[in-house]
């Protein structure tokens, strides 16, 4: 596992002063890097206020920009290439959420995955193939890669939310119905919001939906 690359991002200790009792994982969008999604955990924390955030810079540097990181290439957007993507970075994060969690003294129950973009897509592809199952997966603006071998690969089904604006122009909104509907047909307890006239971006309900969520997961009241 040491050959792999180290993860390492912005961190937000628990609003409460106290241990950590959850741990949030935020993944960033192609192209951006952990400084980008750090700063919904203000918001979250208002929720959440006995949670720590972490917001890990992807691994790989972005093949398209001249700053900020990737988690997978989408250079060639072809499905099996995405999915050799995400095939690679999914032991890499995996070693990042055990040393995170380990730190904390914390176990996957206490763990939830919250992506944007290209974000989502990691946090879809490896909560749900993780061997114990996360407490959740809060996805926006994202799609399920792999439709078609997801349920062979499937090892847990925690719960998921999907946010999506029906006018993103990044990633088309015909992929947020259609991750719906298959995790629906594979019993993955799903819940999907469209936020009318939204594009490639997260609103503020978008976010109070997602707290939400999250109290709900870890156990708190809605």
């Amino acid at each position: 596992m040491s050959s792999y690359p180290k993860l390492e991002g912005p961190s937000i200790e628990p609003a409460s002063g106290g241990p950590a009792k959850q741990l949030v994982v935020l993944l960033h969008g192609y192209g951006a890097d952990g400084n980008d999604l750090i700063g919904l955990a203000p918001q979250f924390a208002q929720a959440l206020p006995d949670a720590a955030f972490v917001s890990p810079h992807a691994p790989f540097p972005c093949e398209m920009a001249p700053y900020g990181r990737q988690w997978f290439s989408l250079s060639d957007r072809a499905p099996a290439r995405m999915m050799e993507g995400a095939r690679l970075v999914t032991p890499i994060l995996e070693r990042f959420l055990d040393l995170e969690l380990g730190n904390r003294k914390l176990g996957d129950a206490q763990l939830a995955l919250v992506g944007f973009s290209q974000g989502t897509m990691t946090a879809l592809h490896v909560g749900l193939r993780r061997v114990t199952p996360c407490a959740g997966i809060l996805g926006y603006s994202g799609a399920l890669l792999g439709t078609e071998s997801l349920g062979d690969e499937l090892r847990g089904r925690p719960p998921v939310m999907l946010i999506h604006g029906d006018d993103d122009p990044v990633v088309d909104y015909n992929l947020h119905q259609l991750s719906l509907s298959t995790l629906e047909a594979l019993d993955v307890p799903v819940e999907g919001h469209t936020r009318p006239g939204l594009g490639h971006s997260i609103d503020m309900e978008g976010l109070t939906l997602g707290s939400s969520f999250l109290r709900r997961v870890f156990g708190l009241s809605a």
